[in-house]
């Protein structure tokens, strides 16, 4: 059954590829949604997928790439969007 999450990622995740990194990581996993830098310097993330691939998405978030430091995530589980790919707003 497909389940959604909202994150809020906080830490070093802007200026460094993060929304680039949760892109691929999305499509390594088969996770759908999108990822959003916001004014106050974390970034949002909407993912929906089963609950293994949205598990194993967040664990893969929290490393981060090379150039990222997430200190937190903050989650929420909200209803799926049935959303069919992963995007970055701007």
């Amino acid at each position: 059954m497909k389940q959604a999450r909202h994150l809020t990622v906080s830490g070093k995740v802007q200026g460094v590829g993060f929304r680039y990194f949760a892109q691929m990581t999305a499509a390594d996993h088969g996770v759908s949604g999108w990822v959003k830098n916001l004014d106050n310097g974390t970034v949002a993330v909407h993912a929906e997928g089963s609950p293994a691939e949205l598990d194993a998405f967040m664990a893969d978030l929290k490393k981060g790439n090379h150039f990222a430091k997430v200190h937190h995530i903050e989650e929420e589980r909200v209803p799926p969007e049935s959303l069919t790919s992963f995007r970055i707003k701007y």
